[in-house]
This record gives structure tokens, sequence and C-alpha cells, in this order.
């Protein structure tokens, strides 16, 4: 769908010829070492203690770390096209770059990290990030876009009263910051997606087919999801968590019923961003169950970041890259598939296993943790020299 040009010259090494390509495999390396980490301190006992709880570090480098560096390849890429305005590539992007890499690694300099010096490092790379994305949709005078806009600056607002909440010790702080960055960036996976996917599934399926979108649910779910938002952080309240919750569980099947179409099951591609939309709805049914039946939210936490963020994420990560490298999308190479089987079923064995048999709960989580380097360890290794190298069609880009 992202069909660009830009001006930058012909080189062998591409990769920061345009956002998409060193932040694609930048995240995508990151979750395979993040979850390597992560799995080592929990599962075998290593001793790193990065910031806060093991817990606290994985969850806050999930969100602001890989998920934050996918939206900043997506972005920066998307909205050159959508605008004709060049955004950052070369020098400024590895820069860029550069900023998100520190927020990473500053954590492991010592054992009792900076936690001011790495507040202002990690929200500088969000704040440039913005004012990177602001520039060239002010320019092109293009609003309708505000709303990405909007969310970037909620995310940063986010992960600055992480900070504060880390310099202060406050759990609750913690919290609430952690889970508004996840639903920040399920929000904007709902906002692309609702663009994107639809438009997808009716050129990417073999029979020519147009999907169900209903103008009525494109204004009420957004609103309902807001309203979800403030109350899950800000309100002690089951009985409204849980009907929002549920609310969004039937608003969100409505719109899987009218994308859906029998052909993408035949695509990868397709399948594995339908899959991971009906994650993030499966999710709100859990959390509506968390509210009533004390089923624990660590299910519908998992069901919205690993089915459903990272499965979308890792689906629209091979399609930009496949798309903007001038491949073929609708003949990926084919262990793309086995790609994503592996990354659902981490999701299942992380969400679904626990819940009916809790008494091998770590073994889930660590087989869990397996399947996702495996399946983030062959995205790397596929799409590093194509990631790396210039287009194959000869354009720049």
């Amino acid at each position: 769908m992202l069909n660009i040009e830009t001006n930058t010259p012909a080189s062998p090494f591409a990769l920061f010829n345009l956002g998409f390509r060193p932040f694609f495999l930048s995240a995508a390396g990151f979750a395979v070492v993040a979850m390597a980490i992560w799995m080592g301190m929990l599962v075998f006992g290593w001793t790193i203690q990065p910031f806060g709880s093991v817990r606290i570090w994985h969850a806050h480098e999930m969100i602001f770390g890989y998920s934050l560096a996918v939206i900043a390849g997506f972005l920066l890429t998307a909205i050159k096209n959508w605008t004709n305005t060049q955004t950052l590539h070369g020098l400024p992007l590895s820069l860029l770059l550069l900023l998100w890499l520190a927020g990473r690694v500053l954590p492991f300099f010592s054992q009792a990290p900076n936690v001011d010096l790495l507040a202002v490092v990690d929200n500088l790379f969000i704040l440039v990030l913005f004012l990177a994305l602001a520039y060239p949709i002010i320019r092109a005078r293009q609003w309708q876009h505000g709303m990405i806009l909007a969310i970037l600056l909620l995310l940063l607002a986010s992960n600055t009263y992480f900070y504060y909440g880390l310099l202060h010790m406050s759990n609750n702080v913690i919290t609430i910051s952690l889970y508004s960055g996840l639903y920040l960036v399920m929000g904007l996976i709902f906002l692309m997606g609702r663009r994107v996917i639809p438009f997808f599934i009716e050129k990417g399926v073999d029979e020519e087919v147009k999907l169900k979108n209903f103008k009525w649910l494109d204004i009420l779910s957004p609103i309902v999801f807001l309203v979800f938002w403030y109350a899950d952080l800000f309100s002690n309240t089951p009985d409204l968590i849980s009907a929002l919750a549920l609310s969004l569980f039937f608003l969100h099947t409505i719109r899987l019923v009218g994308w859906h179409s029998r052909g993408l099951w035949q695509r990868p591609l397709l399948w594995s961003i339908y899959l991971a939309y009906a994650s993030l709805t499966f999710g709100f049914a859990l959390k509506a169950a968390a509210s009533q039946f004390l089923i624990p939210p660590v299910y519908a936490l998992h069901a919205f970041a690993v089915g459903g963020i990272a499965m979308m994420t890792l689906g629209m990560m091979a399609r930009v890259a496949l798309g903007h490298t001038g491949r073929n999308v609708f003949t990926p190479p084919p262990i793309l598939g086995t790609l994503f089987i592996l990354l659902f079923f981490a999701a299942i064995v992380r969400v679904l296993l626990p819940m009916f048999i809790p008494g091998q709960y770590l073994l889930w989580i660590g087989f869990s943790q397996v399947l996702w380097i495996m399946a983030f360890t062959m995205f790397f290794v596929l799409f590093f020299p194509i990631l790396c190298r210039p287009r194959i069609d000869g354009r720049s880009g």
C-alpha cells in the first residue's frame, strides 16, 4: 500500500534509506534479546536487575521499547507516503535509532541505573519521533492524522509517569503508566488497522470481495475504548470496566465478521493480522471476565500483548518490509507461515494453557518464551539482508 519515492542516492547499504528498515530490524533483534534476558531472569534465576523488578522491566521494554520501535518504523514510512514529504533518513534517522537504543542499554551499565538520565534519554526519543512526524503532517495540512500525534503525546506522558513512579517507588503509578502505554499502543493499532486491514484483505484474496464497514462502528468503538482506557486506569469500578470491555468485545467482533473472507486463510500476511485482531478482541472478553469472576488479569494482558500486539506488529513488519523493498507481497517467502504459527502458539501457550493447567505455570511461560524467540529470530535472519540492501526494483527507498 505504501508506495513511496525518495531522493536518497543509490547505495549498496540501504539500512538508513527509510524509517522501516532500521527500526523493524532493531525491533526484531531487541524482541529476541529482551525475551532471552526475561527468560533468564524469570526461569533460570539470572541476577540481572535493570530497574525495578524483573516484571516491571519486561513490561516496560515490550511497550516502550519493542512496540515503539515498530511504531516509529511504520509511521516514518507511512507518513512520508501520505504527505509526500521526506521523513528522517540517512544520518538523522541513524541518530534517532541510537537514541532509541540508548534507552534500551543504559539500564545495564550499572547495578543502580540513573533513573533521571534514563528518563531523559528514553522520553527524548519519543519527543523527537513526535516532532519528526508532526513536521510533514503540519506542512501538508493533513489534520486527519492528528490522532496519531495525540497518541504519541499520550505515550510520552505515560512513559514520563512511569519514570516518576520508578523514582518514587510507587507501584500504583508504575501500573497505571504501563497499562496506559499498552492501551495506547492498542489504540494506535485499532486506528491504523481500520485504515489498512480491510484494504489489505480486499487486495490480497484471490476472489473479488467487498468487506463490510460500518460508520456507526467507526465512531462508537474509539469512544468506548477511550472511556475504557480512562475507567481501567483511574476508576475502581469493576462493573463499569467489565461492561466497557464486553462492549468492546462485541464491537470488534462485528468488525471481524465484516472483514472476514475465506480467501484470507490462504495468505499468511492476511491471516496473521486477522488473528492478531481477533486476539485483541478476545482479550476484551478476558478483561470482562477478570473484573467479574476473579480470573487473573494477566491472561487478558497477554492476549492483548502476545497474540494481539506482537502478532500484528510482526505481520505488518513483514508486509511493509516486502512491499517497500520491491517484493511481491502476494507471494511472500513460504517460511513466513511457520514464523506466524510459532508466535500464535506462543500466545496460546501463554494465555490458555495456564488457565486450564495452572500447576505448570512456569513451564508454560518458558515454552511460550522459546516460541517467541524462535519466531523473531527467524524474522531477523530472513529480513536482515532484505532490509539492508536496496530495493530489488531499482527504486530508492
